[in-house]
């Protein structure tokens, strides 16, 4: 017998699309993640072009996840606990309009969804949650060396001291949600 997975799509940018992806690829429940990127104005950019700051894309991360296994109300959980939502064009020491917080919704049940739980976390944070909410766009796939970048490079400076604490924040705070 041949089961299909029911499957639905998230688009979130909150720092560097790295982080995001290291964190995803751990979910029960999320079946793909690819990293890229989203928001901007020029078609096919290349990551020299996003981290000019020019493009007005944000670097995003795109999930293929179970609706059986983990809603949408749960990945935006795990979003606003592995970044922080109040720094506008900023996350820690990246800086720039593609380290943006952003939610792209692809459905108005979304969109929704979206709206109540940065409701519910403006009260978590101390200061405004920031995070734009904006419907999805055009969506272009991060070359090749950025997929699965978190795996291949574990002892690389920013994937040491960066990508790993929020990983290790994910495991703690979400160990029920482990693959």
């Amino acid at each position: 017998m041949n089961e299909q997975t029911a499957s639905e799509v998230a688009i979130l940018g909150g720092g560097c699309f790295w982080c995001l992806e290291a964190v995803y690829l751990e979910a029960r429940g999320v079946t793909r993640v690819e990293s890229g990127y989203m928001g901007g104005h020029v078609p096919n950019p290349s990551y020299e072009q996003v981290c000019s700051g020019s493009t007005g894309h944000a670097e995003v991360v795109r999930l293929a996840f179970d609706p059986n296994v983990i809603s949408y109300r749960d990945i935006l959980e795990i979003f606003f606990t592995i970044h922080d939502p109040t720094t506008p064009d900023r996350q820690g020491n990246d800086v720039g309009p593609q380290y943006r917080s952003v939610i792209f919704t692809t459905s108005p049940e979304q969109e929704a969804t979206a709206r109540k739980v940065m409701a519910e976390m403006a009260a978590v944070w101390d200061a405004p949650i920031v995070t734009q909410l904006l419907p999805a766009e055009t969506w272009y796939k991060a070359e090749d060396y950025h997929q699965n970048y978190f795996a291949q490079h574990p002892l690389q400076g920013y994937c040491a001291f960066v990508v790993a604490p929020k990983v290790a924040k994910f495991r703690k705070t979400f160990a029920e949600r482990l693959k």
